[in-house]
């Protein structure tokens, strides 16, 4: 389980493909030196496991089903990626519940400064079947990043970026029309089938909230 706090921007070095199977590797001054074979590690939103670990970089393996929903399908080598180790058992929520299983990908819009302030507007347009689970106010994951929505048009989400974040993440890498990575607030899809579940039934969102889900 992850927070959506990104600890290092590291580097798609190599993309390998043999006989249908895909590994990446990746550069890593820093979480590197934390891994050993078999580490989960979040690659820009999504989890892997790392098979190679070297002193600064390691290599994870992706299944189909990861190359198919993931941006990884659509990156190339030298692209910036969020890197963020698991949570401790014995640490915070910085950000929110982040399980590292990417719902779809987005596309990038823009990343433009806010006017008379030093913080940023994100912009992405994000794919119907996730809309549903994405509301003002709430917790998108972005590419690995914890972040909050701060304005909903059809199926374009803004969210506000403060400096520190455009400064240690790969958001001002990206390039119009680039693929991200989405997850949604895990909560989010559990209502969800919650309500679906008894469609016969006065189930709503209201009521599970009065009734303390």
């Amino acid at each position: 389980m992850f927070t959506g706090i990104i600890e290092e921007v590291g580097r798609i070095t190599r993309i390998a493909t043999n006989k249908g199977n895909r590994r990446i590797s990746v550069s890593s001054t820093k979480l590197a030196k934390e891994l050993n074979k078999g580490s989960s590690i979040a690659v820009s939103g999504v989890c892997l496991t790392a098979v190679e670990v070297a002193p600064k970089s390691f290599g994870a393996d992706l299944a189909q089903e990861t190359w198919n929903r993931t941006s990884f399908s659509r990156i190339k080598e030298g692209a910036l990626v969020n890197l963020e180790l698991p949570m401790r058992a014995n640490g915070r929520f910085d950000g929110h519940i982040v399980q590292g299983h990417v719902d779809g990908t987005g596309k990038f819009l823009s990343l433009k400064p806010i006017p008379d302030a030093e913080d940023y507007w994100l912009e992405v347009e994000i794919p119907a079947e996730l809309s549903r689970y994405v509301i003002h106010k709430g917790s998108l994951c972005i590419e690995g990043i914890s972040l909050t929505v701060a304005k909903i048009e059809g199926m374009n989400v803004t969210a506000a970026i403060i400096p520190h974040t455009a400064k240690v993440t790969n958001l001002k890498s990206l390039k119009l029309g680039n693929a991200v990575n989405l997850e949604v607030d895990l909560i989010a899809k559990y209502v969800k089938k919650m309500i679906g579940a008894k469609p016969s039934s006065s189930l709503t969102l209201e009521r599970l909230v009065r009734e303390g889900f």
